[in-house]
């Protein structure tokens, strides 16, 4: 993805700062991403989301909350309501400058505040909350030491992982007033609640609550053995994925429009990260898939190989040939099933990449025909597979014209 760092005037009218990560094609939708309390734009799950959803063609804005990371203005002053009042005017960003915002993502006290924002922001039509608490006054556990010297002084000092902040009396009266009743009740969009069953931080409790008190349409999904923060790459990874294909649901994302000579349209294939081999396919603009290598190969093995794809390529033609042909014939099949192998890897044969001399790539092939065929028929079923498009154009001749794209295109 391509990630820009831009600017927008905050609550208060400080500088805020942020990231607006791009597809590596058109935008075709856009999101907004807000961090977890005291947190930042950059924590590792949302650079995940980011890049996932930037892989669909969804353009994300990610920014730091008012007095937090890179933004301007004095933490203190702020409290949950300028939360909300941030996302609102960074949803003005997006629409103004990219697209509407339709969908909202919050982790943490940032889910709360995607919740209680979402009525306020025009165009919303989806929101995911990923272990967020159902009352906002729950960030107040994080320094509970100090509640009493807060209220009595109107302020104090407090360590929130490892990092001084100092928290007013404003601010605990803020979360008090803060409830999200209302703001579930009318929100016009889906919510996707997730969270882990070992949030020590934010109990599970918290996303029964968020989830029965919002209307349908709504969705939870556990994220097993994750922490609070989703600091490990596996479980960012997997919220990323399940946030992806379930928004495509409630997200209107605008069509791709195939280019001259490409009826089928533009499979694009984005690496995921600079390490390992994990590739990001885009189909149209309408299926995500996954492209890897097994671990023992370098990669992380969380989606097929290059050449696994190109056997479920054949093996899928194959099926749908034979279905059609049986259709069209009549013939008694019940069921149809195609096994693809192939011998190579792509790492021993990319080690003799521009080498001379021939080579025979062997995909072997084994069909399951069920119902009851005859001998006759299920010879016919056999030859036609051999003429599936996606076989003759294996063994034909294929040329692939490669042109490198200019850094302004």
């Amino acid at each position: 993805m391509n990630t820009k760092k831009i600017t927008f005037s905050g609550h208060s009218g400080d500088t805020l700062n942020a990231r607006l990560d791009l597809p590596d094609g058109p935008v075709r939708g856009a999101a907004l991403f807000a961090h977890c309390f005291t947190c930042s734009k950059d924590i590792p799950a949302a650079r995940r989301i980011a890049g996932r959803l930037a892989a669909q063609g969804i353009a994300v804005l990610r920014f730091d909350f008012t007095g937090l990371g890179h933004s301007e203005g004095e933490f203190a002053n702020t409290n949950f309501t300028s939360n909300v009042e941030d996302l609102r005017l960074a949803a003005d960003y997006l629409r103004d400058h990219v697209a509407d915002p339709q969908l909202l993502i919050g982790h943490s006290l940032g889910g709360a505040a995607v919740i209680k924002a979402a009525p306020q922001i025009e165009g919303a039509r989806a929101v995911v909350t990923i272990g967020a608490p159902a009352d906002p006054a729950h960030v107040s556990k994080n320094f509970a030491a100090q509640l009493d010297v807060i209220r009595e002084t109107g302020e104090a000092e407090v360590d929130l992982a490892g990092r001084p902040f100092r928290i007013r009396r404003q601010f605990l009266e803020d979360i008090t007033e803060a409830k999200l009743d209302e703001a579930l009740k009318h929100m016009d969009a889906a919510l996707l609640v997730l969270h882990s069953p070992h949030d020590t931080t934010v109990g599970i409790r918290n996303a029964a609550e968020i989830f029965q008190g919002a209307m349908h349409p709504k969705s939870f999904i556990t994220l097993d053995d994750a922490d609070h923060l989703i600091t490990r790459a596996e479980d960012a990874e997997y919220a990323a994925d399940v946030i992806g294909a379930w928004s495509t649901r409630y997200v209107e994302l605008a069509a791709e429009t195939p280019p001259t000579g490409a009826p089928e349209g533009v499979t694009r294939v984005s690496e995921a990260g600079p390490k390992g081999f994990r590739q990001d396919v885009n189909i149209s603009g309408k299926h995500m898939l996954t492209a890897d290598e097994p671990v023992k190969l370098g990669g992380t093995d969380r989606g097929p190989s290059p050449y696994q794809l190109v056997a479920a390529g054949l093996g899928a033609c194959t099926s749908m040939t034979i279905r059609m042909v049986a259709r069209r014939k009549n013939m008694p099949l019940e069921h149809v099933y195609t096994d693809v192998t192939h011998d190579k890897e792509h790492r021993t044969d990319c080690e003799h990449c521009g080498e001379g001399g021939a080579r025979i790539d062997v995909f072997h092939r084994r069909i399951s025909l069920a119902g009851k065929l005859s001998a006759e028929e299920r010879q016919q079923l056999l030859e036609i597979a051999d003429k599936c498009p996606v076989h003759r154009t294996l063994e034909s001749e294929v040329v692939v014209n490669t042109e490198l794209i200019k850094d302004d295109e």
